[in-house]
């Protein structure tokens, strides 16, 4: 089964040895230039994409308007994308251990925000890759994993994860 990748994950491209790309920081955000008068009565946020070149040779790349889906909400909701605001990618050449960073500004009821999901499918030399696909929030549930300790301790997210495993598996437990 396929499995979106985590909102700052890395995710490899095999039929572009090198490349990479991750959706990361997620954050409630206002955009630069000022509100769209649409999106009266929601939430702005921001999210990046970033694209980096591991390989040995460069990428001409596209990130653009159409290439980027952003679902909120448990219903997964289409949101507001600020065009007018947003940054994009728009025929860039990525050369060896280089980066591009796309930043995009859209905006949704405040309570779909603990669910976003960011689909992106980039252009390589001309060429449509894979679409892929990030989950995330903002509010809750980032708040309490990153609230979470670091460490491998008694506090540690595996330790609290095999404890709640260890009392569900056990007799006389609900």
């Amino acid at each position: 089964m396929y499995e979106p990748n985590v909102v700052g994950d890395w995710q490899e491209y095999e039929e572009h040895a090198g490349l990479r790309v991750r959706v990361h920081r997620l954050e409630a955000a206002e955009p630069p230039r000022g509100r769209d008068d649409a999106a009266a009565g929601l939430t702005y946020f921001s999210v990046r994409v970033t694209v980096e070149n591991r390989g040995a040779r460069h990428y001409g790349i596209h990130l653009e308007d159409g290439q980027l889906d952003v679902r909120v909400g448990p219903d997964g909701e289409g949101a507001f994308i600020d065009w007018r605001n947003s940054q994009f990618i728009e025929g860039f050449d990525v050369y060896p251990l280089r980066r591009a960073t796309a930043v995009l500004y859209a905006a949704a009821p405040e309570a779909a925000l603990t669910h976003v999901d960011v689909q992106v499918q980039l252009r390589v030399d001309e060429e449509w890759a894979d679409r892929r696909l990030w989950a995330g929030g903002i509010g809750v549930l980032e708040s309490t994993a990153t609230a979470a300790p670091a460490g491998t301790g008694q506090g540690g997210v595996a330790h609290q994860v095999s404890a709640f495993l260890r009392d569900q598996t056990e007799p006389g437990t609900a």
